[in-house]
């Protein structure tokens, strides 16, 4: 009998997110995929993750520095490469992955800006190859059922959506010490985290996005908003700042071994800080966004967030013809250590695990009967249970999905086109249009 062939994977971009990764191709998977080469601009990165490979019962795969990516792809025969850099660099990545005839997967957001969007859909075109993206809380059970129950048309045509998605100052924070508090990086909050939110309202709608408004400012964190509050600690970052002791947004990467070796321990090779503080200058994002969203299908969302809230989660509510639907969600606490403070584990390798749920309750009135609760089985492991399914659908790719999860290019772009239309409206003051921004 012939050998299965397994899929090869590569993966370039080593930060603490790509664990989720190669844990699940190593381990759960492993009688369908394999990791062939890893790669990144940083070698320690690089070496700890191999290290962590050895850990899950794996072995050491070839690391390659980002300036042979084309190497790693043609050297270790990659069918599919997995994009996990800084946000401005998925573009490339999986582009030329494409070029060097791989599929191409990619953290969200796909990109940043309508420029490089566009690039990828003419990719995409030009090699045959795919792109897909990957939006966990698609996957969540509480997510899967409001697409269910939008679809039963329970609330009939819906007309008006509302939703509050808020991050606790753990989080929220979080974004402003790293290299997310650069706009040019990230492309902001809405971009690099309400992408999700955004993605979520066009798979329940099943449309497209069509016009953007958006107010936003940054009005916590930062020096300017911090001095006129009196806060003490403006120091550039949170390591041997003796004025971070008491402050209550301050983290110690010496005190998380893993941390410590994927950022402390690297810093000397390409200057990355991963501990910036969050009340220091440089800062040039948003911190609190209020946005009009007009749909094809004609629903019009207003969506608001902020990044300071004492709590996290969001709700969301949906106004239809035959009545409304309300979710309401509180995730567990964030840690920037990654750390939540539940201490829940994802039942894998230990680690610990971001994004759990404590309390989900969806909440369907019909127009003319009594209200009534839904039953929503509550999902095990990070984000809500999204990321244990969607690693399935994504390894093992053989199961019909009747909610089509999966997210292609046009999936991802809209939820680009939002953010985009988000930082254009702030710089225009105008609404945009943003299905004109590219030509599918």
């Amino acid at each position: 009998m012939a050998e299965k062939q397994l899929k090869r994977y590569a993966i370039v971009g080593m930060g603490v997110r790509s664990s989720m990764y190669y844990t699940a191709i190593t381990k759960d998977f492993k009688d369908v995929a394999t990791l062939v080469g890893i790669c990144d601009v940083n070698q320690t990165r690089m070496d700890v993750a191999n290290d962590h490979l050895v850990e899950l019962g794996g072995k050491k795969v070839p690391t390659y520095k980002d300036t042979d990516f084309d190497q790693m792809v043609r050297e270790q025969k990659a069918d599919v490469v997995i994009a996990i850099t800084i946000d401005r660099f998925h573009h490339h990545y999986c582009i030329r992955a494409m070029e060097l005839g791989c599929d191409a997967i990619t953290e969200k957001p796909m990109t940043i800006d309508q420029d490089k969007l566009q690039l990828m859909i003419d990719a995409e075109k030009r090699t045959g190859k795919r792109v897909r993206v990957l939006f966990n809380y698609r996957y969540a059970p509480h997510h899967t059922k409001m697409r269910e129950l939008i679809d039963s048309g329970v609330i009939g045509e819906i007309s008006t959506v509302h939703m509050d998605w808020i991050l606790d100052c753990p989080h929220g924070a979080d974004f402003m010490r790293r290299w997310h508090r650069h706009k040019e990086t990230s492309g902001g909050i809405q971009m690099h985290k309400s992408t999700h939110h955004f993605d979520l309202v066009h798979f329940w709608l099943n449309t497209d996005p069509e016009l953007v408004y958006c107010l936003g400012d940054l009005r916590f964190y930062g020096k300017e908003n911090a001095q006129r509050r009196g806060e003490k600690n403006l120091g550039e970052r949170y390591h041997n700042n003796s004025d971070a002791k008491n402050d209550p947004f301050a983290f110690s990467l010496d005190s998380n071994e893993r941390m410590k070796k994927l950022y402390l321990d690297a810093e000397h090779e390409d200057g990355y800080i991963r501990d910036r503080n969050c009340f220091a200058d440089d800062i040039t994002i948003e911190d609190n966004l209020s946005m009009i969203i007009k749909y094809k299908n004609r629903t019009v969302m207003t969506y608001n967030t902020y990044a300071y809230a004492p709590w996290e989660g969001y709700r969301c509510v949906f106004n239809g013809s035959k009545g409304r639907i309300e979710i309401n969600v509180v995730e567990s606490g964030y840690n920037p250590l990654g750390e939540p403070i539940n201490k829940e584990t994802n039942g894998t390798d230990g680690d610990y695990i971001q994004g759990g749920v404590e309390n989900t309750k969806i909440v369907v009135y019909p127009m003319f009967d009594k209200p009534y609760v839904v039953d929503v089985v509550k999902g095990e492991g990070t984000h809500g249970g999204g990321d244990v399914v969607m690693l399935r659908d994504l390894l093992l790719g053989d199961q019909e999905d009747k909610f089509k999860r999966a997210a292609g290019i046009r999936d991802g772009g809209n939820a680009v086109l939002v953010g985009v239309g988000a930082n254009k409206s702030m710089e225009s003051g105008m609404p945009i249009k943003v299905q004109d921004l590219v030509k599918w």
